[in-house]
Parts: C-alpha cells; structure tokens; sequence
C-alpha cells in the first residue's frame, strides 16, 4: 500500500511538472492517502497566487478566456495578409496601452520586422498618441534576423524592464518554431511579463502559446457628438474583429471589440451602423463642377463593336 501511495505521488508530481512547462492548468488528481488515512502533501509549494489577467471589456469573451488575457505567458495575434498588419499592431499598441495605465512599468519593447516595416511603415509618434499610448513608453528595434530577435527578446524578459515584450515576425520562420516558442513561454512565466508575438500574414502552426487571436480590421462605427446623436458620415474608434483559435476553452464564436483611446479600454461595439444613403448620393455633397464647354459632360455609348476588319 505504501508503495502504491509514493508511485501515485510521483505520477501527480509529473503530471503537473509537465502541465506548467506546456502553460496550460494542471491537471486535477486527487492527493495521494496515506495508510494513516492522513493526506500527503501535493507537488510543490502550497497553493499558488492566481496569474495576472488583463479585461478586456467584453464580458462574453472574458469568461472564454477565463478572466482576461494572461500577462505572465506567450500570447499570439495573427493576421491573414499583409495588409492586415495594422489592425494586429494596433491591437497589439492597444494592449501595452491598457498596461501603461494599470502599471507603473509603462515601458514596452517592440521588437519589428524588417520586412513587415517596408510595406506597413514604421510606428509614428503622433499615430501612438492618438491611439492612447505615449511614445515615450516605447522602444522600437530592428534586428535583421530572427535569431537576433530572440535573442533580444529572451534578454528583454529576463531583465524584466520592460510591461510587455512585442515580438513581430512575418509568416512561418523556420527558426521561429516549437522548441523557440516554448522557451520564450518559459521565460515569459518566470518572469512574470507577457510577450505578445506578431504573426504578420501568417498561418496557424503548432507553439506554446497559451492563447492565440485571429485579429481582422473592422468597419469603424459613427463618432457621436456631445448631445449624444451620431454624426452621420463620421468615423468613430477604431474597431477590431477578433476569433480565438487557441485556448483552454473552445470557442466558436467571433468577437467585435471597439478600442477607446482616451479612456484607454476595450468595450463591446455597437450596433449602430450608417444609414444606408439614397443611389447616386455622395457621402459628403459639394457643390457640382460647371459642366464643360467644349465636350460631352459624360461618356457616349458605343456602337456596334466589329471583331474583324471589314473584307470591303
């Protein structure tokens, strides 16, 4: 019996050794009994203090992801295409705003893409403001190759300076793969600082992520003025569609979450969208152009359209 009692003590103990270096919750199993009838103790420590999580203001998605956004492990953000990479730099510009207002740390490091930066740019000084960051609680660098990027950042979480770490890569690097993800996962719960890595017009592949965001760019909504009425033809805060294709809970459902910058928090969008306009109606009517003098104010229809030349 006694035997059997240190064997399941032992299995426990992997168990939930292997469960903290894939991130994801231990495994429940019920504590070994001694023959006295006297439990023994578990693996580890005593019970440990839950891990931080970020709201982010939408109460459907933060009970899928049990609370918030963890801020002590790997978090994914990935866009299809190219063209999407402001929206997941956003978001991402987004999130170090939430922690900048709720941490001292207002420092964050985002470690680009030299690639991604020649076709999207490079962060701008006013842009940020606007979006409710302030540029002086960022550092931007620019390693030219991955491995000096993890390198890089390895180092940032380690030195814990920084509230977050942004790691952007475009694609599926063969030298950013499992084993790589894995050990910034590590480094990221050690520390207690959560790396958000940038998955610039990339496709799902497996890592130690302990959540993963599809991130899309969404129509904005209308701005409102101070009576509370919208402003038709207006353009509101910025909007994000977000699917979560990893977690420890299956979800199913996407969500659309609206970015304030001065009150530097997530909430649920709205469903007020423009009114439809009446055909042949511009968004913002000006006056009409005089028609002109010496040619037709519009095209002429065609004649009959001869595919051959004619034989006479």
């Amino acid at each position: 019996m006694a035997g059997d009692a240190r064997a399941r003590e032992t299995l426990c103990a992997l168990r939930q050794t292997i469960a903290r270096l894939e991130g994801r919750a231990p495994d429940r199993v019920e504590t070994p009994v001694s023959t006295a009838g006297k439990p023994q103790a578990r693996f580890g420590e005593g019970p440990k203090a839950a891990p931080p999580l970020l709201s982010l203001g939408h109460t459907a998605l933060d009970e899928a992801l049990q609370g918030g956004l963890p801020l002590d492990a790997l978090v994914e953000l990935r866009g299809n295409e190219l063209r999407d990479a402001g929206a997941v730099s956003g978001f991402a510009m987004a999130l170090c705003a939430c922690l900048g207002a709720a941490d001292a740390r207002r420092l964050c490091l985002w470690i680009g893409e030299p690639v991604v930066a020649m076709e999207a740019g490079l962060p701008h000084v006013e842009g940020l403001g606007d979006h409710g960051l302030s540029p002086v609680g960022l550092l931007y660098a620019a390693p030219k190759k991955i491995d000096e990027a993890l390198w890089l950042a390895e180092a940032a979480l380690a030195s814990r300076a920084f509230a977050a770490v942004l790691l952007e890569v475009r694609g599926n690097p063969a030298r950013f793969g499992l084993t790589e993800s894995r050990r910034l996962s590590l480094k990221a719960r050690a520390a207690g600082r959560p790396i958000f890595v940038l998955r610039q017009a990339g496709e799902e592949e497996a890592s130690s992520a302990a959540l993963r965001l599809h991130i899309r760019p969404a129509p904005a909504g209308l701005r409102f003025l101070s009576d509370g009425k919208p402003l038709p033809g207006s353009l509101g805060y910025p909007r994000f569609q977000l699917a979560v294709e990893k977690s420890r809970l299956p979800v199913l459902t996407d969500f659309l979450l609206e970015w304030n910058p001065h009150a530097r928090q997530f909430r649920p969008a709205d469903a007020v969208r423009p009114a439809a306009l009446p055909p042949g109606t511009a968004a913002h009517p000006v006056a009409a152009f005089s028609a002109s003098a010496d040619r037709p104010d519009r095209a002429q229809p065609l004649g009959h359209v001869v595919a051959f030349n004619r034989a006479s």
